[in-house]
């Protein structure tokens, strides 16, 4: 990892990237593909060497985007990735992870992830992470789009606790992860992985976001952007299809987010008092 670059620990202690790169609609357009392994590109390159990417994304298209842009840089990269849940009996995990492999081109992911539960036992899914582990095709595994009710089932399992990560909906505008998801995550160090860190570019117009943006002279979205990395145990993977975009996420690193602009921000997106159900995108 880039050294001084700001960092969240996986519980083993291994140290990734407080702010990635995600890749979720990339790759579906021939025109864009230039312009989209540029921007992986430069994004590693200042620092953002955690990729996410997942099966699903453009049916296996992002992936292979994902492995082009990596080549010659495999081993500068904490690279993600996702199995369906169609996928996560104790096989097929595996086939889907040698699936993954091929098209990214690699002979090992460094955290792969449960999309999304189905129903599939959790159990037959943790067995095929680990066998994955133990096989060096996977180095972590972890989740995505669990509760916290998901998350204890997931540690009463055998090998449960093994778990690295969950990868969340998580932003200044769907805030129901703190009141209790957040707090287990942390109860347990381990680190949240916050996707569509700007809510997919559909942030409400006329907030405090707008003050802030104007009074540092950047953009909504980097003010968005810092908000979510002010978090502790946060990191986010925003994605950028453009060079110009990659540097305008890097930057938002650099916001460094006064007590009163926090203050606002809690006024108008108020933190949750009771539980709501996890959001998905």
């Amino acid at each position: 990892m880039t050294i001084g670059f700001p960092h969240v620990a996986l519980p083993g202690g291994e140290r990734i990237p407080k702010l990635g790169q995600g890749t979720w609609e990339m790759g579906e357009r021939a025109a864009r593909r230039a312009d989209e392994i540029a921007a992986l590109r430069e994004g590693i390159a200042l620092g953002m060497t955690l990729i996410d990417t997942a099966e699903m994304y453009g049916d296996g298209a992002t992936e292979e985007l994902v492995g082009e842009a990596l080549r010659g840089l495999r081993d500068d990269v904490f690279l993600v990735s996702k199995a369906y849940p169609h996928n996560a009996s104790e096989s097929g995990v595996q086939r889907a992870c040698e699936a993954s492999l091929k098209r990214l081109g690699t002979d090992r992911i460094d955290l792969y992830l449960l999309h999304w539960r189905g129903s599939v036992p959790l159990d037959e899914t943790v067995t095929g992470f680990e066998a994955l582990v133990r096989a060096g095709k996977i180095r972590h595994w972890g989740v995505s789009n669990f509760d916290v009710d998901d998350m204890e089932e997931l540690f009463a399992v055998r090998w449960g606790k093994g778990c690295a990560t969950n990868q969340i909906l998580y932003n200044v505008a769907r805030r129901g992860p703190e009141f209790d998801l957040l707090p287990w995550c942390a109860q347990h160090h381990m680190p949240v992985m916050a996707y569509s860190p700007i809510d997919h570019a559909r942030l409400p117009k006329h907030s405090p976001l707008d003050d802030i943006a104007r009074a540092r002279g950047v953009s909504v979205y980097q003010v968005a952007m810092a908000w979510v990395l002010n978090q502790p145990g946060v990191c986010a993977i925003p994605k950028a299809s453009r060079i110009e975009h990659v540097r305008e996420n890097r930057a938002a690193l650099d916001i460094a987010l006064s007590a009163e602009d926090l203050a606002a921000l809690d006024a108008h997106f108020k933190p949750p008092r009771r539980k709501r159900p996890l959001e998905m995108l």
